[in-house]
Parts: C-alpha cells; structure tokens; sequence
C-alpha cells in the first residue's frame, strides 16, 4: 500500500488531538495501517501541538522535512510554520483565522500578512486549500467545531485512503454524543469549502 504522510499544526485548544484520532481510527475502519506521533508544546497555554499521520505500510511516524503530502493548519501562521515539512507536490489546508500569540498583543511581535503567508505557501506547495475554519465552525454551532471543518477539507482532497463514509461514522462512534451533530455538519461544511477553493 503506498504511503501518505499527513501534518497536522493548531493551536493547543483547538482539537487537533481529536482530529487525529478520528483520522486514525477511520483508517483502522478502513483497513488501512495506520501510525500517529503527536508533540504536545505548552499546549495548555496556547502553544503550537503537531501531530503526524502516516497510513500505509510505514516504519516510522517521523515525517523528516519535505516529505509531508499534506500539511493541514489549524492557524495560519502555524502553517507557514510547519511549511518546511512540505514539498512541490504538498497539498497545503490552512484556516485562514489566526489566534495571534500573546507576544503580538504585547506588541513584541508582529503577525504575518495573511495574502503574503497564502504567496509562500503557494511558492512551495502544489496546492493550498485556504477558507475560513473558523466561520464554518460557528455556522455548525461552535467554534470549537474548526477541527471537523478541516477534517472536511481534507477528506474532500481525495489524497487520504479513506471514504467519506467511514470518516463520519468515525465521527458518530468516536466524539462526544452531543456534539456528534455539529461535527458532522462541520465535517459537511469543510468538504463543501475545500471543493469550492
């Protein structure tokens, strides 16, 4: 079976953990090997929490830089980030909403142009599926419903061996019974957005 390697950067809080179990765990579904590493920064504060994803017939969870077949990013500047994982035949997926760091609301930092982040990623990657998670998210009922919206968005891409089917029923057995109806509408309303970008 050929091997995908997935990135996926957030913000602590923003359910990256989940979205990559729900990855896993459908791939499980799906007969598909599955191996997932996750680092954990000062994710209770804020801080960046990357996950990797590797389906098929891999040794390793390391994805070592420019091997990522997909990058997905919770928060932009994360992605621009974690860009140097990917490569010229990426699939990049970011969430145009940032979550600035508390160094830029003190004024010791400043925040990267959001048209100048999405120009170097394009310069990089293959693709970049780029949309407002956020938005989507609070449409579905909630905020915190961004990681099913981008969990959407990357089903839709096709890159992934998994099915649509099995991904939501992952979705129906594996989170919170009641929240399961706001994730699969985000889920919904992610894949929507990713086939109009």
């Amino acid at each position: 079976m050929d091997i995908t390697r997935l990135i996926i950067v957030a913000v602590g809080g923003q359910g990256n953990l989940l979205a990559s179990r729900v990855l896993a765990e459908a791939a499980l579904l799906s007969d598909v090997p599955v191996r997932m590493s996750e680092i954990h920064g000062m994710a209770q504060r804020g801080g960046v929490v990357e996950s990797a994803i590797v389906f098929g017939d891999a040794e390793s969870t390391i994805i070592s830089d420019g091997e990522a077949d997909l990058l997905v990013g919770f928060e932009p500047s994360e992605t621009l980030r974690a860009l140097n994982k990917a490569n010229s035949k990426t699939t990049v997926i970011t969430n145009l909403s940032p979550l600035p760091p508390f160094t830029v609301a003190i004024g010791k930092g400043v925040y990267p142009d959001l048209n100048e982040l999405q120009d170097l990623i394009r310069a990089k990657a293959s693709k970049l599926i780029a949309f407002d998670a956020v938005a989507l998210a609070k449409d579905a009922g909630n905020v915190l419903a961004v990681n099913m919206v981008l969990v959407g968005a990357l089903i839709q891409t096709g890159i992934l061996p998994l099915t649509v089917e099995n991904v939501k029923e992952t979705i129906r057995t594996k989170t919170k019974k009641a929240f399961t109806d706001m994730n699969l509408k985000a889920f919904d309303l992610g894949f929507s957005a990713a086939e109009r970008a």
